[in-house]
């Protein structure tokens, strides 16, 4: 059932009968008094010259602000919980039952086996768009294994599964708002369809302010792949600036000399640099 209009604001109203821009169906500017302010009503006097400069601007704000505000009293929402102020963070996700371990970003020690694959390091630094570090940041990482596989129940696709790797970390950034994680480069695996759609080797990020509220997830992904080209996920960031900003960089300075490569990659949480996050196109 539709809903009938609203009757106006007595302020929306008055400003409708005044404003020279708003006036009736077939009648012009000059019948409007466009370019003029009326005159205080039983003086006599002429109209006077509309307010031009700051006066004018701040005029037209407060009769664009009132124009713009609602005409219905706010819907109250019921909340699942009893209202407080930490109701969203009763019904978000959790952390853990435990602190940040010693080796929770470390994806290549959490089994008592090494994990198949080619093993990486994944560094860099969470700033705001001044480049100032974010400290005690929680930012946590998730993959698909070396061979294209999460370790998840919905993931049927017939690549193995790897005993000795979950594909989940976290950890927590430092003062200089540094993270680092050490894992194993993902395989590439297919989305499926009639045209053979694969997505390109790539990590998962979220990171958390001082509320669940808060949560950022993005992806990360690594030079020279050339599944990129045709990465659907990839492609849904429509500036390619911002496409360009989560591919990562090789960076052998990050590397454990013998044993892994290393990959820079950092994360600007807002401005015009910003990472981009899901959510957001």
């Amino acid at each position: 059932m539709a809903l009938s209009e609203p009757a106006p604001h007595p302020a929306q109203e008055q400003i409708r009968r005044t404003d020279p821009g708003s006036r009736e169906p077939g009648t012009s500017p000059e019948d409007a008094g466009a370019g003029t302010a009326p005159a205080p009503a039983g003086t006599g006097a002429p109209a006077r010259p509309a307010a031009s400069g700051a006066a004018a601007q701040a005029d037209a704000a407060a009769r664009a602000a009132a124009l713009r505000a609602p005409l219905r009293p706010a819907v109250r929402v019921p909340a699942p919980l009893p209202a407080a102020p930490r109701t969203a963070e009763l019904t978000g996700p959790v952390f853990g039952t435990a602190d940040v371990g010693p080796l929770d970003h470390d994806l290549t020690r959490q089994h008592h086996g090494e994990p198949v694959g080619e093993r990486i390091v994944v560094s860099g630094r969470v700033t705001d768009r001044r480049g100032r570090p974010v400290r005690g940041q929680l930012v946590e990482l998730w993959q698909a294994n070396a061979a294209g596989r999460y370790a998840h129940p919905l993931d049927r696709h017939p690549a193995p599964l790897d005993p000795h790797f979950t594909g989940a970390g976290r950890c927590l950034t430092g003062d200089d708002g540094r993270y680092r994680f050490v894992t194993v480069r993902p395989g590439a695996y297919p989305l499926g369809g009639p045209h053979d759609l694969w997505r390109a080797s790539h990590l998962h990020f979220s990171l958390f302010g001082t509320a669940f509220t808060q949560r950022l997830v993005t992806q990360m992904y690594f030079p020279g792949d050339p599944l990129l080209a045709d990465d659907v996920i990839w492609h849904t960031v429509s500036d390619s600036a911002a496409r360009a900003r989560l591919i990562c960089s090789l960076d052998r300075t990050l590397g454990e000399p013998g044993r892994s490569l290393g990959y820079r990659w950092d994360i600007v949480l807002d401005g015009p640099c910003a990472t981009w996050t899901e959510g957001a196109r």
